[in-house]
């Protein structure tokens, strides 16, 4: 038989909650100590719970669990302190990061500074800074974390640094190869683009616009062809297609 392990108030985000039985809820949570992982909330969805409040996305949380195998069962929470409040564009956006985060971490894998990342990410976006920015960051420091991070200073198989005033074509598993022009054929981006991500800088409109195509092209090769539900939704409340998906 499995041993229980007992974990106590360790800082934590709720990232999505299902319904379970009559009056449960099943977790998904995002921790600092113990990454993601999945919880039974017995009786969270009662009129008497006194935790059904507190537990919500993007709010700082202090959560203790007993833990058995691949499913714990939650025995408090606490809040944490806030990142502020999160609307229109800055909300669906947080909701994307929550479904990058269900779709490529495993169980019970820890990654403490990418916690410290997505944190941080959600205080961006509460006090608008730019959402195209915040989002490009967070998927480079995801992939990082993940052993899957891009090469963005350095040029493809050469120690020679990439040059702010060079196209390059961008191959997904490899790095960059220097073209000589905008037009050559491939996935061409700007060097000024690779280098602004790698600082996590992106002042311009033309380097959002490098780091997106090429972070949605990486995070492709793990995420799979099912797609994004909180792409979809976003798509659905804009109007008249004035913002974009993440």
């Amino acid at each position: 038989m499995a041993a229980t392990t007992r974990i106590q108030l360790s800082p934590a985000f709720l990232l999505h909650r299902t319904p379970y039985r009559e009056t449960s809820a099943l977790l998904e949570v995002f921790s600092e100590q113990h990454g993601r992982i999945g919880l039974v909330a017995r009786g969270l969805r009662s009129a008497r719970s006194r935790l059904r409040g507190e537990l919500q996305p993007f709010r700082p949380l202090r959560l203790s669990w007993n833990m058995r195998g691949e499913l714990g069962t939650l025995s408090g929470a606490e809040p944490d302190g806030a990142v502020g409040t999160l609307e229109g564009a800055a909300l669906y956006s947080a909701f994307y990061l929550n479904e990058l985060l269900l779709r490529l971490l495993a169980r019970q894998d820890p990654h403490p500074q990418l916690f410290r990342h997505y944190r941080r990410s959600l205080e961006r976006l509460a006090r608008g800074d730019e959402v195209e920015a915040v989002l490009r960051v967070f998927e480079r420091d995801l992939l990082e974390a993940l052993g899957y991070g891009l090469l963005l200073e350095y040029e493809a198989g050469l120690e020679r640094e990439v040059q702010a005033d060079r196209y390059y074509d961008y191959h997904l598993e490899a790095g960059p190869v220097a073209v000589a022009a905008a037009d050559a054929p491939g996935f061409i981006v700007r060097g000024s683009s690779l280098l602004a991500l790698a600082r996590g800088e992106l002042r311009q409109p033309a380097e959002r616009r490098d780091a997106k195509r090429l972070m949605r092209a990486a995070l492709e090769l793990y995420i799979g062809e099912r797609p994004l539900r909180s792409r979809e939704l976003f798509r659905a409340a804009t109007d008249s297609g004035r913002q974009r998906p993440p």
